[in-house]
């Protein structure tokens, strides 16, 4: 496992988060037996505050230094997924169109999206059911999916 600045407890999974200086460069899930940190600098206790705040309202909109890492057609995939209202999922190929490329490389991007949550990249479904997630169409990756779809339905 990835050292990571700190560990979160979210509602489905732990939270790995990593900084480069005050800003957020990773969030990774854990599985939910993963300890959380016993103490947490003010970078992770304003993440764990953020987090919060969605957990409660999905619609929250995050209010904290984060860059991804990324190539210039990621970044573009990425900032493309932050307008994606909660409880709004749209289609690979839908977002595919608007970017004018190719479906494909939407969930490729999406699938190598560092921050999850704060990128909604689990807002883009394939157009028959879900798609995948994280590089992954099943096993515990496609449950964080669900259920982070589901928390965002509940809340319209």
């Amino acid at each position: 496992m990835p050292a990571y600045d700190a560990i979160l407890a979210a509602p489905m999974c732990r939270l790995g988060a990593s900084f480069t200086g005050d800003a957020l460069t990773r969030l990774d899930f854990l599985p939910a037996n993963t300890p959380v940190s016993a103490r947490q600098d003010s970078r992770a206790r304003q993440l764990a505050r953020e987090l919060d705040a969605y957990w409660h309202n999905p619609g929250h909109a995050f209010d904290l230094l984060f860059v991804p890492q990324g190539t210039p057609f990621q970044l573009r995939v990425w900032h493309a997924l932050i307008r994606i209202p909660a409880g709004q999922p749209t289609t690979y190929g839908a977002l595919a169109k608007r970017l004018g490329t190719a479906a494909r490389a939407v969930g490729q991007a999406c699938g190598s999206n560092p921050l999850p949550i704060l990128i909604p990249c689990h807002r883009v479904m394939a157009a028959h059911g879900l798609g995948g997630f994280m590089h992954s169409s099943s096993g515990t990756s496609l449950d964080v999916k669900t259920w982070l779809l589901a928390h965002e339905r509940r809340a319209d």
